[in-house]
């Protein structure tokens, strides 16, 4: 894969890319506070199940953190995936969940789910495309155009519940 940087590899985190991550989680947020969202405990126990992705020069310019489910058989559960400003639109984000799922499917998973904001219209056209489908049962409200669940995480943090088959 090419980036704005030359070549992309993604290889799997390690411990030491934690602070790396979060100096420029924030920054690639637009500023929200999102680097609590990935405390040191995801790469040090999930990176057996997630991805870095560097560019020519060694820089983190992306990440995925995921897990297989211990409760849900054939379930695995992505995390949090962030890509810096300077590679969105490149096909790295749509690069690491394509080796997320690969993996997955080496591990016999039959099913991914994520969650996002349903405000965050960029998560929701991207999961979209990305062949997820957001959960509309019960429970489930119209909010910024997507089924999603109020008060999902707590009093006003609503979310999208997205799954896709492999």
């Amino acid at each position: 894969m090419s980036g704005d940087s030359g070549e992309i590899r993604l290889r799997r985190p390690t411990e030491a890319d934690h602070a790396v991550l979060v100096a420029q989680i924030d920054e690639w947020w637009g500023g929200r506070v999102m680097h609590q969202l990935l405390p040191r405990l995801w790469l040090q126990h999930f990176n057996g199940t997630s991805w870095v992705a560097e560019d020519a020069a060694g820089r983190q310019v992306g990440f995925l953190v995921g897990f297989v489910s211990p409760d849900r058989p054939g379930e695995a559960y992505i995390h949090m995936v962030g890509t810096s400003p300077n590679h969105r639109r490149s096909g790295l984000g749509r690069a690491l969940y394509e080796r997320f799922f690969d993996d997955m499917r080496s591990r016999g998973i039959r099913r991914v789910s994520a969650v996002t904001w349903p405000g965050n219209q960029g998560s929701v056209r991207f999961h979209r495309a990305m062949g997820f489908e957001p959960a509309a049962g019960a429970g489930t409200q119209n909010l910024y155009g997507t089924p999603a669940y109020p008060d999902y995480d707590a009093e006003g943090d609503d979310r999208v519940v997205f799954s896709r088959e492999l």
